[in-house]
């Protein structure tokens, strides 16, 4: 017996160096149900002239060569064809030829018993899912053979993605275990992700976050691309439509793409750390949107390799990016690079399998599904923890909040308690203790002026806040409508402001804010003047004694100095102007202020539509001056 194996081992060696088309014949082990690998067997014709099988079984033998890992590094290909022959020694067997690539566009294959065609199948994902001979998320052909019979097998495969061609023989029985084995895998994977995904879309649904509205899409479209590209998605979701098939990943990839620098930006907190970072994730999610557009337009081949490439670009310098991060000390940096390393390791191992530069008896998935799921839960813990020092922030500002009340609560009641000690004291002892009650009655004043002067303070700029002008503007109406001397109210504005936040940021805003403040404190020559922050960007000045011309002169003096300001943001000048109205009459009632004050703002608006950095005084609507 070990000689007649020996025999049948030295004869395909010998039918291995025939020429091609002549197809080496394998010989089954009729006692084995292990998978036998057809890959090395093979032979692969890449002539454009060969369209049909007369063409192919008769081409010459230049044209055929050995399947080899070459043929796998290619994206697209048209009439690509396969052969391979196969029989049995002494035993009749039944077989399950399995090509695991889930995403070849169009197989037709050749079924030929001692060179007679009997079977002619059309398999692919541009074909409904229900064409296929076997319901598989991969593409199968059963037959049978009797022993002493050559089977010949031909396949015509056309595609527009990556040309795998993972060629393998099957028993039924191993098959169906490998076959539980993979969808046990594919099916803790995928439904791990959907959870962790689903888990972050509610809890962003509930807070209203954005990292995790942006976290949830990420893994929602990753889970879809997975499905998609092991074929689950086609065989459960969409298995009549055919055409959606052939969009899902060159639709899919560029989502995925967006969401990722969507959520770095967050994660990372780039509007704080790096404003150039910003605009690269900001300006890379407009770019993966745009390719999503151009998927209808454009051949699937071509927006293929153009996505890959941006994929590994963009990765490339996010991966820079978080490391940069993470030297510097950022946490949540240093976890987000490590998440991201293990999916960049994951896919670099699955495409090195996937173009036969690594030879492991494992599927071509599995690495990256690995990194996948590897990024995705440190991702997750990123998020966790981010949330977690949110959280723990607020916490604390609130506990400051509560011990500030607490102590302006003690301080009170101290106050009092002196109070009412001075007042007992007082009944005793008038007259030895009245210096004491006085420096006692002194302090107190001081402690409530410096409470009172807390809660009219605005605390960015410095100025008044908009409760201390309210009361201010009433107090001074009526001393205006007393003495019958005219008041003058000014309104200011920030020309442009929302474009300093949105080019340098926020940080670079609140800057401005408090150097706007200073700049009008140091115009406001008098005690009796107030500035205060009137909401946003706008600032109001009450001026009383001063008519409409001194108001005037004010506010040129001050929109001149505005514009010699100089404000330098990391590098760049920030240009300043202001816009300002101003109002100025003789209070005459209770209401007048408030009206008086409706005056400078339609004022300030007037100077505002007319081109900015500019001061108007209020005409009525019959009488319009022209800006000063």
């Amino acid at each position: 017996m070990s000689a007649l194996r020996g025999i049948y081992l030295w004869l395909s060696l010998w039918l291995m160096a025939l020429p091609a088309q002549t197809a080496p014949v394998l010989i089954p082990d009729a006692n084995s149900n292990n998978r036998f690998d057809l890959s090395a067997w093979s032979y692969i014709n890449t002539a454009a002239d060969v369209d049909d099988l007369a063409q192919a079984s008769q081409a010459p033998a230049g044209q055929w060569r050995r399947l080899g890992d070459e043929d796998r590094r290619h994206i697209s290909v048209d009439k690509l064809w396969l052969t391979f022959s196969l029989f049995s020694d002494k035993t009749r067997l039944t077989r399950i030829i399995a090509l695991d690539n889930p995403l070849l566009d169009k197989i037709k294959l050749f079924h030929l018993i001692n060179d007679e065609l009997v079977d002619v199948q059309e398999m692919g994902d541009s074909l409904p899912f229900a064409h296929r001979p076997l319901q598989s998320n991969i593409f199968l052909y059963p037959f049978e053979i009797e022993a002493g019979d050559k089977h010949t097998f031909y396949l015509q495969i056309s595609s527009q993605g990556g040309m795998y061609l993972p060629l393998s023989l099957w028993s039924a029985n191993e098959l169906a275990q490998m076959t539980e084995s993979s969808s046990l895998i594919s099916g803790f994977q995928l439904g791990g992700l959907a959870a962790i995904g689903l888990f972050s879309l509610f809890i962003a649904l509930a807070s209203g976050s954005f990292s995790y509205s942006y976290y949830a899409g990420y893994v929602l479209s990753m889970s879809l691309l997975v499905a998609t590209l092991n074929g689950i998605a086609f065989r459960f979701l969409w298995p009549d439509w055919p055409e959606l098939q052939q969009l899902m990943v060159p639709l899919l990839i560029p989502l995925v793409t967006a969401f990722a620098l969507m959520f770095t930006e967050k994660v990372l907190q780039l509007k704080y750390q790096s404003i150039r970072m910003l605009r690269f994730c900001r300006l890379g999610a407009v770019y993966a949107l745009l390719q999503l557009a151009l998927v209808p337009f454009m051949d699937t081949a071509t927006l293929l390799y153009i996505e890959v490439v941006s994929v590994l670009l963009i990765s490339s310098i996010l991966m820079v990016t978080a490391i940069r991060q993470a030297v510097r000390g950022h946490k949540l940096a240093k976890l987000y690079s490590i998440g991201w390393l293990g999916l960049l390791l994951g896919a670099l191992g699955s495409s090195m399998i996937y173009l036969g530069l690594v030879h492991i008896d494992i599927m071509s998935q599995t690495p990256v599904m690995i990194g996948l799921s590897f990024e995705i839960v440190f991702m997750a813990a990123v998020l966790a923890i981010r949330y977690n020092d949110e959280r723990k922030a607020k916490l604390k500002i609130q506990q400051e909040a509560l011990q500030q009340a607490e102590r302006i609560r003690i301080t009170r009641e101290e106050a009092l308690r002196a109070e009412a000690s001075s007042k007992e004291r007082l009944e005793k002892m008038v007259q030895e203790r009245t210096l004491e009650l006085e420096v006692t009655l002194r302090e107190l004043n001081e402690v409530n002026q410096k409470l009172t002067e807390q809660t009219t303070i605005d605390s960015l700029t410095g100025v008044k806040n908009r409760s201390a002008f309210d009361k201010r503007l009433i107090a001074e109406g009526r001393i205006s409508r007393r003495q019958q001397a005219p008041m003058a109210l000014l309104m200011v504005d920030i020309d442009r402001f929302k474009a300093i936040n949105d080019n340098f940021g926020h940080l670079a805003g609140d800057q401005t804010l408090r150097a706007i403040a200073a700049c009008l404190q140091q115009n406001i020559k008098r005690p009796t003047d107030l500035v205060s922050r009137f909401g946003g960007e706008e600032f109001a000045i009450i001026l009383p004694n001063t008519s409409a011309e001194g108001g005037i002169t004010v506010a040129e003096m001050i929109r001149t100095s505005v514009n010699a300001l100089v404000i330098d943001w990391e590098g760049d000048a920030i240009p300043l102007t202001v816009s300002i109205g101003v109002s100025a009459e003789v209070i005459a009632s209770d209401t007048h202020p408030t009206a008086l004050l409706e005056q400078a703002d339609k004022a300030l608006y007037q100077a505002k539509n007319t081109g900015r950095n500019r001061v108007c005084r209020y005409s009525p609507p019959q009488d319009r001056t022209q800006p000063s």
